[in-house]
């Protein structure tokens, strides 16, 4: 296809549409097909680990339980994240097909921003579950229960979807009379209104709500859980049972940090600086992969131990335990 036609406009009575958008990727980096092919087998064991995690949890009864529907939602989310986003990363990069239909933009946008935010707030939904494991160990199994997990689940994704749809929505309002190229590896959500020609007030708007309400929010719910989980330590006198109790939340605060601190720092940096795109890209692409490569992997690796620590905690945070406090 060439570029004329790639760029060419089309038009919608006010609304100026381009026929297609241009996805830049890295500028002036060499040898970054070996960052591609590592994305690709990212992917690849991203697919095998939580496609297995799912099927574990499916087929093993023991596992049919509230903590393990949150983490089948999570494993379901990283690979849903994952096929949305790096399958056409390398069909764009590796095959040079870097124009992308304008629709099929918006599309990838939607997937991408979604499937990120519920992996955020599915996040959330764990920091929930060690809350009320730690401070109400006693009423864990009547606070924490199915209907009561699934209706967080579900409405997570109803309302992620809802808001998600309408910040892409908005992009269709714009028009777009001069440049095409999108100065990242996907249809990410601001450097594509960005090249719009009229008022992106409301957009700007939109990608700080969305900033806020995907990543800012669900990060300072899940401080608080973790500040309530300190003070509830802090009334246990041992410190081996302190530990025993942390243990419960070690994988938890890993995909935490894993997740939120990259993508976090790199929107921070974006909006009181200016970030090189190579830059951005890197640590967007990694934050978009990495998680939902390393769920698996810390939860096979922690399940039994953090098992383990629970019917132990269950037994040391009793009401006779505080009794002298």
């Amino acid at each position: 296809m060439g570029s004329e036609e790639a760029t060419s406009p089309r038009f919608n009575n006010t609304f100026v549409r381009p026929v297609n958008f241009y996805l830049s990727g890295f500028s002036n980096i060499p040898h970054i097909t070996y960052y591609y092919v590592f994305l690709c087998f990212v992917y690849i064991m991203t697919v095998i680990g939580n496609g297995l995690l799912l099927l574990v949890i499916y087929m093993v009864k023991a596992l049919h339980t509230p903590k393990y529907m949150i983490v089948f939602n999570l494993a379901l989310t990283d690979l849903c994240g994952s096929t949305a986003l790096i399958p056409k990363l390398l069909d764009t990069f590796l095959f040079n097909r870097r124009y992308i239909v304008y629709e099929a933009c918006l599309s990838y946008m939607f997937f991408v921003m979604f499937f990120g935010a519920l992996q955020s707030w599915t996040l959330v939904t764990m920091a929930y579950d060690r809350f009320v494991a730690i401070c109400f160990p006693l009423r864990y199994h009547s606070i924490v229960t199915k209907p009561a997990i699934t209706a967080m689940l579900l409405f997570s994704w109803v309302f992620l979807t809802c808001q998600v749809a309408f910040i892409v929505a908005l992009i269709d309002r714009l028009s777009f009379c001069g440049s095409v190229v999108v100065n990242s590896f996907y249809c990410d959500h601001g450097p594509v209104f960005y090249l719009a020609c009229n008022d992106t007030s409301l957009n700007n708007i939109m990608a700080m709500a969305a900033f806020l309400l995907f990543i800012c929010f669900p990060l300072v719910l899940i401080a608080i859980t973790y500040v309530s989980i300190s003070i509830a330590l802090s009334r246990i006198a041992s410190t081996k049972e302190r530990l025993k109790a942390l243990k419960t939340c070690s994988a938890h605060l890993i995909l935490v940090a894993i997740f939120f601190l990259p993508i976090f720092g790199t929107n921070i940096a974006a909006l009181t600086s200016s970030i090189h795109p190579n830059a951005r890209i890197i640590n967007s692409s990694l934050s978009h992969t990495i998680p939902a490569f390393l769920n698996p992997i810390v939860y096979s690796l922690k399940t039994e131990e953090r098992t383990k620590s629970e019917q132990h905690f269950i037994n040391i945070y009793s009401p006779s335990k505080f009794a002298a406090h």
